[in-house]
């Protein structure tokens, strides 16, 4: 968890936190398994096209009845999957996968399947830039306890074809001990905004920005630095620089700006096990306010990657919607939760 300390904050808490829906599975609405998909996880979004992307890991198209957790066979390191709807209310209703030629939920980043060489590719985030589709995504060698792998580095894949081919980008990459293997992506003015942790979920976050235009130059990428005595930002080109702008054992994390608030929000795992939480603040660099929880692991046994859209919300900001993984089912669910004003 990040530190104890109180920090300021406009959100006192979270109330009426329940499931909405199941997104994936062949039980869910979206009956899945039409696209060879029978478990999935993770499921960050992005916009692009006029659509929602949602952006799934390791994808299995047959697993054993009462099978718990990744596993099964016709694996995909990595699939994707569309919507136009706009009411979260109720659930989302997937237009569609983006598939191979048997119309199966096709592999977008290849990998070469090989323990402690690259075991898989996982997406951590989508955006689009400059007319352009792109996903972040880590290069995995080795899966190791729980919350823990091994990566070798993290980098950009490119769709210049609306989401049905991907290219990797030789540059730019960081490494695989960086903070920047995961990532949350969000456009601000001009410039994209990377808020990145470590592999795992046992590390600190750090922030880099660069602008739009930019985006496939490795120069070009800002450290968030620290603070001016104003207050005001500072950036390096030097990652060594970069500091810490939230401390804690966070995964799978997601930012995004909330209008009910007028604050910025992030959500992540918690590694140390309390769950998926939460935590605001005024800037991008924080100072980000003491965490609480979202959704508790004693409430929810195995989730992970609670990811939100600015998009998917009610009530001027008050209702966030966000995706939730169980490891259990290895599936995708559709949770919502009221944010407490203070």
């Amino acid at each position: 968890m990040l530190s104890t300390q109180d920090r300021p904050s406009a959100l006192a808490g979270v109330t009426n936190v329940h499931q909405v829906s199941q997104i994936t599975g062949p039980k869910s609405p979206n009956k899945t398994a039409k696209y060879e998909v029978a478990g999935q996880d993770l499921g960050s979004m992005f916009q692009a096209d006029g659509k929602t992307w949602f952006v799934f890991g390791d994808t299995f198209g047959q697993r054993e009845k009462g099978m718990t957790g990744g596993g099964g066979t016709e694996w995909r390191s990595n699939t994707m999957a569309y919507t136009t709807d706009t009411n979260p209310a109720d659930g989302i209703h997937l237009d569609g996968y983006i598939v191979d030629q048997q119309g199966w939920a096709k592999e977008l980043i290849s990998s070469k399947k090989v323990d402690e060489v690259e075991m898989t590719t996982i997406p951590t985030y989508g955006f689009e830039a400059n007319g352009a589709m792109y996903l972040d995504y880590m290069s995995v060698k080795h899966w190791g306890d729980p919350g823990e792998w091994e990566t070798n580095y993290a980098g950009l894949a490119k769709s210049t074809d609306h989401g049905q081919t991907w290219t990797k980008l030789a540059s730019p990459r960081w490494g695989g001990n960086s903070n920047f293997v995961q990532v949350s992506v969000v456009k601000v003015g001009g410039d994209l905004y990377f808020w990145g942790v470590t592999h795992g979920r046992f590390g600190p976050v750090k922030l880099m920005k660069v602008p739009e235009k930019d985006v496939e130059n490795k120069s070009a990428y800002r450290y968030f630095s620290g603070t001016d005595a104003s207050g005001a930002p500072r950036w390096s080109s030097d990652i060594d620089d970069a500091k810490v702008v939230a401390d804690g054992t966070v995964g799978e994390l997601s930012v995004v700006w909330n209008d009910y608030l007028q604050r910025w929000l992030m959500t992540y795992t918690d590694g140390s096990g309390a769950g998926a939480l939460i935590s605001d603040s005024a800037h991008p660099w924080g100072p980000w306010s003491t965490p609480k929880t979202l959704v508790s692991a004693t409430a929810v046994p195995g989730l992970y990657a609670p990811f939100m859209l600015p998009q998917y919300t009610a009530n001027g900001g008050r209702t966030i919607y966000f995706t939730l993984s169980k490891w259990g089912p290895y599936n995708v669910y559709w949770y919502r939760a009221d944010l407490v004003k203070r």
